[in-house]
């Protein structure tokens, strides 16, 4: 595929010159042949999906050599990153970053690499906007290149939708959900005609997917906490409140073992859906849920995104530029749709959607639905650049086990509230991360 956004360019490295090139161009190396490699450390965490990928780049650049750090969970990573940027030694030469905690690092953006100064504005064009946005800091720098990404839709069980006299075809189900309201009406009369089985699995899951679509849910854009003063963040808590109390939450906590089996059971009707979770439903119902689930294009309120990372280029790096060209190269679209067709990862490059197996992809286990499609448009329909405070992650981790308590039936709605405000502003206090 030609990339109109991208643009060749070379780097000079001590006793050795190497020709980078963004795409797949060969690369010319000049040197005495006992001269050692360019040896690049990359940190992620979980599957990026990258192994081939590592190959392949070192077959198109004699020169570079990558040694992959690879922890096994995202709070292991971060961590490990924590710790070394605090001692200012010790980071890899690219670290991966989530979406859900790569805003604490944007406050810190001075120890990372601007990548704007190894060609990032020529590169912009190739996500979308918001993608963009998510590893912009401020004052304009950009600090990451976008990975995949999470955009939500709406996945539905079939059966339980019949039992309770909804329509079960997709596109009618689709208008059930033009916004919350309408969704959580549609859930009261589900629960009416099926009492046995719940709306949704998670209230902390459904205060996720609302609070993303906020434009400020804990902080203003000048990275002031607000969560006490945000009148619509109070509203949305109440409205998730008032569905718990109605019945209309499993009461699951996500990734739990009860959560897992309950995919095996009719203990809820929907969920909010990026593309990432179809093989996590998949792997959990199994046989019981093959055919049973579906998905609807549509996510109330327009567009919402869960998931996604970034590849960032710290300062501790010595070679930054050689860091960032093997950055821009493994987030091109290419590489994107290659590690999407391994893992089914969501390509946040808009060139990637003109693919034609990104835009065929059906799921079978998901009564065929037509997901590429579904989740380009999805992808396409998150309008908003949403602002998150250095805090953000560890903000809503409070507001979440609130939600959690209430799904329990531990606190009133009213008394989580003003526990999580209270727990929210001590954390909002903190100023500096702790190593």
């Amino acid at each position: 595929m030609r990339l109109s956004h991208r643009r060749s360019r070379c780097a000079v490295v001590l006793g050795l010159v190497v020709t980078v090139v963004l795409s797949g161009c060969s690369q010319i190396v000049q040197g005495q042949p006992d001269e050692q490699p360019v040896d690049l450390i990359i940190a992620t965490f979980n599957d990026f999906g990258y192994e081939d990928l590592y190959a392949e780049y070192e077959r198109l650049h004699p020169g570079i050599k990558i040694t992959p750090r690879r922890s096994e969970t995202v709070d292991e990573h971060v961590k490990n990153l924590d710790t070394n940027l605090a001692s200012g030694s010790g980071l890899a030469d690219i670290e991966a970053m989530e979406i859900g905690w790569i805003y604490k690092y944007l406050a810190q953006a001075d120890k990372f690499v601007d990548l704007r100064d190894h060609g990032a504005n020529d590169l912009t064009a190739r996500w979308l906007d918001w993608k963009v946005a998510g590893a912009t800091a401020s004052d304009g720098r950009i600090i990451g290149y976008g990975t995949d990404i999470g955009p939500e839709a709406m996945c539905y069980r079939r059966d339980l939708f019949a039992k309770a006299g909804l329509p079960t075809d997709r596109r009618e189900v689709a208008k059930l959900f033009t916004d919350w309201n309408a969704y959580f009406a549609t859930g009261r009369k589900f629960r009416a005609k099926v009492p046995g089985s719940a709306w949704y699995d998670s209230s902390v899951l459904i205060w996720d997917a609302m609070r993303n679509q906020l434009a400020e849910a804990y902080y203003s854009n000048q990275d002031r906490y607000i969560g006490a003063e945000n009148a619509r963040l109070k509203q949305v808590w109440g409205q998730i409140a008032a569905g718990s109390q109605d019945g209309l939450s499993a009461r699951l906590p996500a990734w739990s073992d009860n959560w897992s089996k309950a995919f095996r059971t009719d203990a809820f009707a929907t969920m909010a859906c990026p593309g990432w979770l179809l093989g996590q439903i998949q792997e959990r119902a199994g046989r019981f849920g093959n055919g049973k689930w579906d998905v609807a294009d549509v996510f109330p309120g327009g567009g919402g995104n869960w998931g996604g990372s970034f590849l960032t280029v710290p300062k501790q790096s010595g070679q930054s530029g050689e860091a960032a060209a093997l950055a821009a190269w493994l987030t091109a679209p290419e590489q994107q749709i290659k590690v999407f067709k391994k893992l089914g990862s969501f390509p946040s490059t808009v060139d990637a959607y003109n693919d034609e197996q990104v835009r065929s992809q059906v799921n079978e286990y998901f009564n065929h639905a037509p997901v590429g499609k579904i989740y380009i448009e999805r992808a396409r329909n998150v309008f908003l650049k949403q602002h998150k405070g250095p805090r953000d992650g560890e903000i809503n981790q409070v507001f979440a086990a609130a939600l959690e308590r209430v799904d329990e039936r531990k606190q009133t709605p009213a008394a989580a509230w003003r526990q999580a405000l209270k727990e929210a502003d001590k954390r909002a206090r903190i100023t500096r991360t702790p190593s």
